[in-house]
């Protein structure tokens, strides 16, 4: 079952990111990266088209307190957001607490291993602080970086499901889970 999380108060940091919940002050920089070609379509959504759009995104990530800001040198370069999971494609783990993260970054920082440091600092405050049995994540077939993401991090492939995107198109979203270490589920 999805575990309720507030990320009101947290900051995580690694040698290179500050993540922490978004601000307001956060908005150019997030359209900066949201607006450009290639960037949502990895995570199923269109680049924005205005600063006017990231803002209403901004202000739902504000209020639904579940999606860390990346912060790597004072500028917000990419999100990472602890989701809920569809609970009836996972009827096997309706007795486990866990969340599905989902993650976004600048094209200007792909390739230098950013991404998988915040996905680990996040898959240890989970697993640490919130006492998540599991967490699942997936891409998108074609989306080759965020499987060697996932793939740094330790996950471990458990299906392929359809998802349709923002934009009207249907993806192959290969699915993956992590149990929490001192689960014997693996």
């Amino acid at each position: 079952m999805n575990k309720p999380i507030d990320i009101t108060h947290v900051v995580l940091t690694t040698d290179r990111l500050i993540l922490r919940p978004w601000r307001e002050s956060d908005l150019n920089d997030f359209y900066e990266y949201a607006s450009v070609d290639g960037v949502g379509q990895m995570a199923g959504w269109k680049p924005h088209c205005d600063i006017g759009e990231s803002r209403s995104i901004l202000s739902h990530f504000i209020q639904g307190k579940h999606v860390f800001a990346l912060e790597h040198r004072g500028k917000v370069i990419g999100s990472l957001g602890i989701e809920e999971y569809i609970e009836e494609n996972y009827p096997e783990l309706d007795a486990l607490q866990g969340r599905e993260i989902g993650y976004v970054l600048s094209k200007a920082f792909w390739g230098q291993g950013i991404m998988p440091e915040a996905v680990r600092a996040v898959i240890e405050w989970l697993f640490s602080a919130e006492k998540l049995d599991f967490i699942i994540v997936g891409h998108f077939d074609h989306n080759l970086r965020s499987r060697r993401v996932i793939e740094k991090c330790g996950f471990r492939y458990i299906r392929t499901t359809k998802f349709e995107t923002r934009y009207d198109t249907v993806e192959n979203s290969i699915e993956y889970i992590l149990y929490h270490p001192e689960r014997n589920d693996e």
